[in-house]
């Protein structure tokens, strides 16, 4: 009888302990167990895939004060948060019980924000540093994850061509966003455009259209231009032209005109690819060239198609949607040359012999003279 008296006397000692220690592990007023933030202030850990419990708490104090360490190990494990850990970045603000903490981590808010991949972006790294900045990823992270080879060949592209991927518009993010999660909404983005207002057909008909075929089985796949093909020449024609958008297609239909005729031309001879490469080569301090000299075309660097055949390997600026149509919707006609028009509206002459687009030249320097 007296066992019995003793054993139900330390029952009821061992549940008034657990009532306690529950009490305590749920009171956000407890002076034993809890979490504040740094000055109480509002704080963004970013926990990364595959974290353990330890990972967590690690990061908790790098920006804020845990007290009841084991304790806070021992209720993920009850409350099951010790294997269901989720990543991403969560915001934190004052002062938690152990309990509420681990709920706030349990449940990410997602708060949402909009973000503009602008035209023209001239250089795919100064738009890494925007959406690092933006997104508060680390930017060598982000761009080792789009050079990833095992990305870039389930996309069919390559180190030189994926800044093809943005597309320019202004698309809405959650603000908690990875990296790998980041990278793959941008492929969404990218295969719905293609997919959209008939463009992979349009696409299939340029390569009709450019190999005179009747069927595409009768291109060899290696040849077929493709969709980062279509971006690289439009990012030429978009330097070309960034007033008279009408005279887009146009101007794609004269490069192609070139590229059709590697007998003729073997060298495309874009003037906008010899900027840039200059650029990229350190020639030259900045993109304002007015006009390209025989020392910018001398330049050795795969950019300059007066130098290496072909289009440049990858595109010299991120095109706008407007400029992948108007290559996709090239114009048909026999021009060969284009010259800056010579009076004053912002459209080119356009000819099919070297000596009319002489004339033209001539005309031009004439009106920049007298102007």
């Amino acid at each position: 009888m007296k066992k019995l008296r003793n054993f139900l006397i330390f029952i009821s000692i061992l549940l008034g302990v657990i009532f306690y220690l529950i009490h305590e592990l749920q009171n956000n007023d407890s002076k034993q167990y809890y979490y504040v933030t740094n000055n109480h202030s509002e704080i963004v850990i970013n926990i990364p895939q595959n974290s353990t419990i330890k990972d967590v708490i690690k990061i908790l104090k790098t920006k804020g004060k845990l007290k009841g360490e084991q304790e806070f190990i021992a209720l993920s494990h009850v409350k099951d948060y010790k294997n269901s850990i989720k990543p991403g970045k969560f915001i934190l603000d004052g002062r938690y019980s152990l309990n509420k903490l681990i709920n706030e981590l349990r449940v990410k808010k997602r708060s949402t924000f909009n973000f503009q991949i602008k035209e023209n972006i001239r250089l795919v790294d100064n738009l890494f540093d925007v959406i690092s900045d933006k997104f508060k990823l680390d930017k060598t992270d982000l761009k080792n994850s789009f050079l990833n080879e095992n990305f870039l060949q389930k996309n069919s592209l390559n180190i030189e061509n994926y800044p093809v991927l943005f597309i320019p518009n202004t698309y809405e993010f959650y603000s908690d966003i990875v990296i790998d999660d980041f990278k793959e909404r941008i492929v969404e983005e990218y295969t719905s455009f293609w997919n959209k207002d008939d463009r992979m057909k349009k696409l299939d008909n340029l390569n009709l259209r450019f190999y005179n075929v009747n069927s595409l089985t009768d291109i060899p796949e290696s040849k077929k231009i493709t969709k980062a093909h279509v971006s690289i020449l439009a990012s030429i024609v978009e330097a070309e032209q960034d007033k008279r958008l009408d005279e887009r297609s146009k101007i794609a239909g004269l490069y192609l005109n070139r590229l059709m005729r590697p007998d003729l031309f073997p060298y495309l001879q874009a003037d906008p690819t010899v900027i840039y490469a200059n650029y990229i080569s350190g020639s030259i301090k900045n993109f304002d060239v007015k006009q390209v000299l025989n020392k910018h075309l001398a330049v050795d660097n795969k950019y300059n198609t007066y130098k290496y055949k072909g289009l440049p390997p990858g595109p010299i600026r991120i095109p706008s949607k407007n400029a992948i149509d108007a290559v996709l919707d090239a114009e048909k006609h026999d021009f060969y040359f284009m010259c800056a028009g010579s009076n004053g509206d912002g459209y080119h002459e356009f000819t099919s012999t070297i000596r009319q687009h002489n004339i033209n030249k001539t005309k031009y320097k004439r009106y920049q003279n007298f102007k």
